[in-house]
């Protein structure tokens, strides 16, 4: 099955992408992020290098000497990559995605069926190419919004892209709320999210286990509201709880639990 749906998400992000490029100076290519060690440039160079795989394209023979940020083998490949790049002005890796981020939208507006049911290794596991899709709508969107932090540029905290990749966030926050947090049990949690992609979630324990539920059966112990930017922040390890604004009625200590423990890509 095409994931039409998926394919013009990612397809927004690439065009957002460019246009953002498109505004950057020298000197805000090269401005620190939250990601540590990574700049504005090795933001986009990440992108475009898991495009090129996904494309079919050979990876770089380079090989990064300082990889004290790296946590693991995906990271290391990754800072291969984006190491590889830091010689380059901004505007040359930028033509290098815009190039990129063609060829890929092309591809994936003529692939067919077989194309996206393709099995393929994913970041969480085995999958198929459109599971890998879905996932770089929130890899494409989490890291615009990086380079927009780091210069000061906010925009895009709506759309097609930016609902896919908070919903996908939000998948996790049972596991915040039950198995983090130690919600007790019948207790049930409200998390609001607006300023961009408006959300309202219920999470309840019940039988020892959390899940999202529709309405809680009792009054919440807690509720929490975020922006979608604080709640982006914070569901990706980008930043912690005592750098955002987060507005809470109810279990100040059971609502501190969870925002601190909302990690959900460590």
């Amino acid at each position: 099955m095409i994931p039409t749906a998926t394919i013009d998400a990612l397809v927004e992000c690439f065009t957002a992408l460019s246009a953002l490029g498109d505004e950057l100076t020298e000197s805000q290519w090269k401005s620190p992020t939250d990601l540590p060690g990574w700049t504005v440039q090795d933001n986009l160079s990440h992108l475009i290098a898991i495009e090129r795989s996904m494309h079919g394209l050979a990876r770089t023979e380079h090989r990064a000497t300082d990889l004290g940020n790296v946590r693991n083998p995906i990271g290391e490949a990754n800072e291969h990559e984006v190491d590889s790049r830091r010689g380059l002005r901004g505007e040359a890796v930028l033509a290098e995605w815009n190039e990129i981020a063609g060829l890929r939208t092309a591809a994936l507006r003529a692939a067919d069926d077989e194309y996206f049911d393709a099995p393929a290794m994913t970041p969480t596991g085995p999958g198929t190419v459109a599971d890998f899709l879905s996932i770089r709508v929130l890899d494409c969107w989490v890291h615009e919004q990086d380079m927009r932090r780091a210069v000061g540029r906010p925009g895009h905290l709506s759309g097609a892209a930016a609902e896919h990749t908070i919903d996908r966030l939000l998948r996790t926050i049972p596991i915040v709320v039950g198995k983090r947090a130690a919600t007790p049990e019948g207790g049930a949690v409200v998390l609001e999210i607006g300023d961009g992609v408006e959300r309202r979630v219920v999470c309840e324990v019940t039988g020892g286990r959390a899940s999202l539920v529709d309405a809680p059966t009792t009054e919440p112990l807690a509720t929490i509201s975020l922006d979608t930017e604080s709640f982006l922040v914070l569901a990706t390890g980008r930043r912690t709880a005592d750098q955002v604004t987060a507005s809470v009625t109810g279990d100040a200590d059971l609502a501190a639990r969870i925002l601190g423990a909302m990690n959900m890509m460590i």
